[in-house]
């Protein structure tokens, strides 16, 4: 051994003292074997680091593949209403989180891809259809949001959308407004919105049959009360009056439910899905998930594994700037409308928009 000899040199020692020796031996023994734990422990945890980052990126970049996206500003070009959102102060920090108004459209998909899909009421395989719309507008520094349906029977103008191959749908009067999503998709969706309000998009979110049940399932369910027994043969839905907390199959029934609500008619629907979105909204409040990464995880795999979203918003740190500046945005700061409408005079079945009070609560949102 090395360090004993330079130990008995910088001592004066002759070398007889083999009890010092000894010791030195020891301390030297000590000494390496408490250099090399030590290096274990660091390699080990360089290790750890290095799986916990590569395990990190690995989920963020799942997170993100998740999210499918339509280009929408560029498809649609300039042609369009003027934006709602604010312009950023010059001084404004690059991190600083958004807080202009914004406008999102928000619709729910029967689409007939898939299994689970079909399972849970999507029908056959031969398309989709926009089966709710919702335009949510975020006031100014986010605490306040309006969330305005759109009756999936009003008639509309449906104007002229381009198409992914170059051609363009035709413009057409008087057809039912969940056509556009079926004719064009996301594309004429938006084009035919912002054609009935004149108020533009700012971001486009579209989730499907099977997410919104699997949205409400990792939330744990989601409390409901009904003012009235349900009894449902196409929505499969029965509930008595009261309160009930539901898991995802049965909250997408209920949010499917039409003719045995009210009148039977897709204003009594829209009534049900107005609580249900409190009741989520309520229900997200109430999760910790920034203490709980694993839920998150959960949560965020199954929100953006069923998104499909215009650019703006195609990245989990998009989405997860936009949640963060929603968090001064309480559940009882959401007020929920329909677009006023009146019976179509040609269609008894078919409702319109109800003038001049429809357009003054879009010009509201601008």
């Amino acid at each position: 051994m090395f360090l004993p000899v330079r130990g008995h040199e910088k001592s004066g020692g002759t070398g007889d003292d083999d009890g010092a020796g000894d010791e030195g031996a020891g301390a030297g023994i000590r000494t390496g074997r408490r250099a090399k734990a030590l290096r274990i422990t660091g390699f080990t945890l360089a290790g750890l680091l290095v799986l916990g980052a590569g395990a990190a990126g690995w989920a963020y970049w799942q997170l993100n593949d998740n999210i499918d996206s339509v280009d929408i500003d560029h498809a649609l070009g300039g042609d369009r209403p003027a934006g709602s959102a604010a312009a950023p102060s010059p001084d404004a920090s690059a991190t600083a989180l958004p807080t202009g108004p914004l406008n999102i459209l928000v619709l729910g998909s029967d689409s007939r891809s898939g299994e689970e899909n079909q399972e849970l009421g999507g029908g056959d395989s031969g398309g989709a259809r926009s089966d709710t719309a919702m335009v949510v507008h975020l006031d100014a520094g986010r605490t306040a949001a309006t969330v305005v349906s759109i009756p999936r029977d009003t008639l509309v103008d449906r104007p002229s959308c381009p198409l992914e191959d170059g051609e363009s749908t035709r413009a057409a009067s008087g057809v039912m407004f969940n056509s556009a999503y079926e004719v064009g998709g996301p594309v004429c969706a938006v084009k035919t919105v912002e054609s009935l309000t004149d108020v533009r998009m700012d971001h486009y979110v579209e989730i499907d049959f099977a997410g919104f049940a699997r949205l409400v399932d990792a939330l744990g369910g989601v409390t409901v009360t009904t003012e009235e027994d349900i009894d449902d043969d196409r929505s499969h839905l029965t509930l008595d009056a009261g309160t009930h907390h539901l898991d995802g199959t049965d909250a997408l029934a209920l949010a499917r439910t039409r003719y045995d609500v009210g009148d039977g008619s897709d204003l009594g629907r829209i009534g049900l899905q107005h609580q249900l979105v409190k009741a989520l909204l309520e229900q997200v409040a109430d999760e910790d998930l920034l203490t709980r990464p694993t839920r998150l995880y959960r949560i965020a795999d199954t929100v953006t594994g069923s998104l499909t979203t215009d650019t703006g918003l195609d990245s989990l740190g998009e989405l997860t700037r936009l949640a963060q500046s929603l968090q001064g945005l309480p559940a009882d700061g959401v007020t929920t409308l329909t677009m006023p409408v009146v019976p179509a005079p040609w269609d008894g079945n078919r409702v319109v928009a109800d003038e001049p009070a429809a357009g003054e609560l879009w010009a509201s949102l601008k």
